[in-house]
């Protein structure tokens, strides 16, 4: 029986008396074939992006925008799915443990290596537990001071710090945070010792930054950065090789006399080991092209982060050059996970 005229948009789109028989049943095929598909792609197995940090982070952020524009590609539904807890470790661990047949995918941040110093008893490793797919972008820490401080550059900073060993503090999200490896960092490179005050959770160490309870801090830009232009904060230095266009008049690090600095946040997607080669070059290739649009490239860029794709090798490479560098500063500084 054929379909009626209504119901098949070949056969609206010309006249009746112009329509065969033929194409009738072809238009209906076409028509039943559209359907098929549409409902293929509503009741597939949804793609998991498992962000292991809260809602609103830029991670979070980074995932959420992602997550439609894969679906569309793939033509599968995509989910985000939170799972904060023990400093990324409990969804970095739920992908490590999920089938490796490209359903599950991690989206994270460079805590992903320095976790793996912090916590040697995880019972995992992620340079062998998951395959790369692709990076997705880098993110920017501001040095900032609290104008109690008396700090105004990074000289200044240099100058109070060796004047008064200890004498200065800095704060942090916590033990393990880059925002605290970067400042061990720091100190590691110009030896300087500043004494870590760790909080729970960015907000507390902001607050207490802002009232000048604390000296120093790393802040992501997007953090900081309504804070600096409201003279709340001073912004001593950026860590990339140059200026950010949100912040221009705020040097690169590199250049301050503070030693080889490179705190940069990367961030990228993974797959839990063993996922088939085709299916993370596939994911590898759909990623890129969808970091290559305009309107998500400005949405990362208004959050101080910079899009940057990659292969997986060069992914990989990345984890393997960097791993080793923040478990030495682990090392050399004697850091543990609180």
């Amino acid at each position: 029986m054929l379909p009626s005229f209504d119901t098949l948009n070949a056969a609206a789109a010309m006249p009746f008396r112009s329509l065969s028989r033929r194409s009738l049943i072809g238009a209906a095929l076409l028509a039943s074939g559209l359907d098929i598909a549409a409902q293929t792609a509503s009741t597939a197995a949804p793609l998991r992006l498992i962000v292991p940090f809260t809602p609103g982070t830029g991670i979070d952020l980074i995932a959420r925008q992602l997550a439609p524009h894969l679906a569309e590609r793939l033509g599968r539904p995509v989910l985000v799915d939170n799972r904060a807890g023990a400093s990324g470790n409990l969804g970095t661990e739920a992908v490590v443990r999920a089938p490796a047949d490209g359903s599950t995918l991690l989206v994270t941040v460079n805590t992903l290596v320095m976790n793996r110093a912090l916590y040697p008893k995880l019972g995992f490793d992620v340079l062998r537990d998951l395959d790369p797919v692709t990076l997705t972008s880098w993110g920017q820490l501001l040095l900032v001071a609290a104008p109690a401080s008396g700090i105004g550059s990074a000289a200044e900073l240099l100058a109070k710090a060796r004047a008064r060993p200890g004498g200065l503090n800095y704060g942090s999200p916590g033990s393990g945070t880059p925002h605290h490896l970067a400042m061990e960092l720091l100190k590691t490179q110009t030896g300087c010792f500043i004494t870590h005050i760790p909080y729970r959770g960015s907000g507390p160490a902001l607050t207490d930054l802002l009232g000048g309870q604390i000296d120093l801090m790393f802040l992501p830009i997007h953090v900081a950065l309504q804070h600096v232009k409201a003279g709340k904060l001073r912004a001593l230095g950026i860590s990339s090789d140059k200026p950010s266009p949100l912040l221009p008049q705020v040097p690169p690090l590199r250049g301050l006399g503070l030693g080889q600095l490179d705190v940069e946040m990367w961030y990228g997607v993974l797959a839990p080991h063993g996922t088939p080669t085709a299916t993370v070059e596939r994911l590898n290739a759909e990623i890129r092209a969808i970091l290559a649009r305009a309107d998500v490239r400005t949405a990362f860029e208004t959050q101080g982060m910079t899009p940057a794709s990659s292969s997986p090798a060069e992914f990989r490479a990345l984890l393997e050059k960097d791993a080793p560098r923040w478990a030495r500063v682990v090392r050399e500084q004697r850091i543990q996970a609180d």
